[in-house]
């Protein structure tokens, strides 16, 4: 726009993602096509235990790696690795997907136009190896749409109660969407300086939910572009500690209400989600139909009531 190419940073967590990383970092290369630079690759480690972090010298990047003592948790490795920023956007993107030739140029060359000067925030198709289409935007929380998933209402009526994540039908055309997911989340660096980055509060889980929301009162919208993909795998690091990720998917949903929702709302969440939620969850463990077991879900929902404190109530 004002005559020199765009500048990106892609930030990178990574927490026990075994060859994932390397085949994401190889991914990128060939996505550097089109009129922009690339300035850095940043990969942030969270003390991973694996060997993740052998990265071959080989890649014709401009790689810079951190390496933490111990796990920061998401938003805050996230926000270490944009600190020294200089570029125009900012990329963070998960260490299992794997970027396609048109990955980066088209959502750039997008926010660029001066039509779009009012989109903060930009992602792209996502696609498993398979190349189905994948999870890639959603609307924002409410008590309506929790209350609607604990009693199947969004899976049984999702014309009357429209789900947290939009179906693959809503993501069959490029759209302004509430939130893109954080698996590819493309933000002008200026509007993520504006909000101070991500709320560090969230350890893992709704960070990006709360970013968004975040942007969109600052008069910035989203936008889902589904004429450009990446490939994204899923749960890969969370998938390693099934009961850690439900503590603290919980976690970061009661502290995301206490911030955003009206007080009554956030009280009717945690009752029911201690209570209806709870039950349910243990139901569908004990009948085998649950990725968690009788035991993960109790020792989260014990985690939950030990450590969970209803700080989240400061807006940021």
């Amino acid at each position: 726009m004002n005559g020199l190419r765009p500048s990106l940073d892609i930030v990178i967590v990574n927490w026990n993602t075994g060859d994932y990383l390397r085949r994401c970092l190889e991914s990128i290369p060939s996505a550097r096509t089109g009129d922009f630079d690339l300035k850095r690759v940043v990969v942030v480690d969270n003390a991973s235990s694996d060997r993740s972090m052998e990265v071959p010298g080989t890649l014709d990047l401009p790689l810079v790696l951190i390496r933490n003592d111990e796990n920061r948790g998401f938003a805050a490795a996230c926000n270490q690795g944009a600190s020294s920023s200089e570029a125009d956007y900012l990329l963070f993107l998960n260490p299992d997907t794997r970027l396609l030739p048109e990955s980066l140029a088209r959502p750039i060359r997008f926010m660029e136009s001066p039509d779009h000067a009012g989109v903060g925030i930009c992602g792209v198709k996502l696609v498993d190896e398979g190349g189905l289409v994948t999870t890639a935007c959603a609307r924002f929380p409410s008590l309506a749409i929790y209350i609607s998933q604990m009693f199947g209402l969004s899976t049984l009526f999702p014309e009357v109660f429209p789900p947290h994540f939009l179906s693959t039908e809503e993501m069959g055309q490029s759209r302004e969407v509430n939130q893109i997911i954080g698996a590819f989340f493309l933000i002008r660096k200026g509007l993520f300086n504006k909000l101070n980055g991500f709320d560090e509060r969230f350890f893992v889980y709704f960070e990006e939910v709360d970013l968004s929301l975040r942007a969109k009162r600052e008069g910035y919208t989203s936008y889902f572009l589904a004429d450009a993909a990446a490939i994204h795998i899923g749960r890969v690091s969370s998938g390693h500690a099934t009961l850690m990720s439900l503590y603290y998917s919980l976690s970061s949903r009661l502290m995301y209400a206490l911030k955003h929702f009206r007080w009554w709302e956030a009280i009717i969440l945690i009752f029911l989600t201690i209570t209806v939620e709870f039950i349910a969850r243990l139901f569908w463990a004990m009948i085998g139909s649950s990725v968690f077991s009788v035991k993960d879900v109790l020792s989260a929902y014990k985690l939950l009531s030990m450590s969970f404190i209803p700080r989240g109530s400061t807006r940021r």
